[in-house]
């Protein structure tokens, strides 16, 4: 089946297909994977099942928050999927994200690296706690872009960053964290003030990763809508 068989509710939408594998760009607010229920079964990799004639049963790669958007890959194969999934677990990928931050960072340093080691907090899944001697490292390197004004916020902070490793809300400790920025990403509902309601201001705008066939690098954007 083709992109066309897929439901056109905004949720997702399919920016390069092919009988390998899909990329797609995923909104604020819905899952990268099923979650645990019937209620939760809707997400990226049900519907590419769905769509995709032959598709595998497990095709999600890699995933994002529920409440981060942006772009995915998603495996239509067991060979695809396993090669795509040795360059996640490697590091051979690639990807970037743009976020507004809470307030106005300083403008000088303007870029840096984050290492901060932190571990679920078992008491209060999926909460992430910072610990140095439980913690596994997550490293992330930053560059500020600019500040600007919000509406529904007031004076924030563009962000680029760009995830050297890929731990789970990597990207929302170190900016929230006061041994990372010190400063939550807009909207994030964990560790900033959730302001704006299923709508964290952040994007995975860019995704690189080597074709699993053809050894071609591959680069794919998608810009941010806010």
């Amino acid at each position: 089946m083709s992109e066309a068989s897929l439901p056109d509710d905004g949720q997702m939408q399919v920016i390069h297909e092919e009988d390998l594998f899909v990329v797609v760009v995923k909104r604020s607010g819905f899952l990268s994977v099923p979650g645990r229920g019937p209620e939760k079964l809707d997400s990226v990799a049900h519907r590419i099942r769905m769509a995709y004639s032959g598709c595998i049963e497990q095709p999600a790669v890699h995933r994002l928050d529920m409440d981060t958007s942006g772009l995915l890959v998603v495996a239509r194969t067991a060979e695809a999927h396993r090669h795509l999934s040795i360059q996640f677990q490697n590091r051979n990928t690639a990807k970037r994200y743009i976020a507004l931050l809470e307030g106005v960072l300083p403008e000088l340093p303007s870029e840096g690296q984050i290492e901060l080691p932190f571990r679920l907090d078992i008491d209060n899944r999926p909460y992430q706690i910072y610990d140095e001697v439980h913690g596994k490292m997550g490293v992330t390197h930053w560059r500020r872009l600019g500040t600007e004004v919000l509406a529904e916020v007031g004076a924030v902070t563009r962000i680029e960053f760009r995830p050297i490793t890929g731990r789970t809300h990597q990207l929302r400790v170190h900016a929230a964290h006061e041994k990372g920025l010190g400063t939550p990403i807009v909207g994030d509902p964990l560790y900033g003030n959730g302001d704006v309601p299923g709508k964290l201001k952040l994007h995975a705008c860019e995704l690189s990763f080597d074709h699993p066939q053809t050894g071609e690098r591959l680069t794919f954007h998608a810009e941010p809508d806010f």
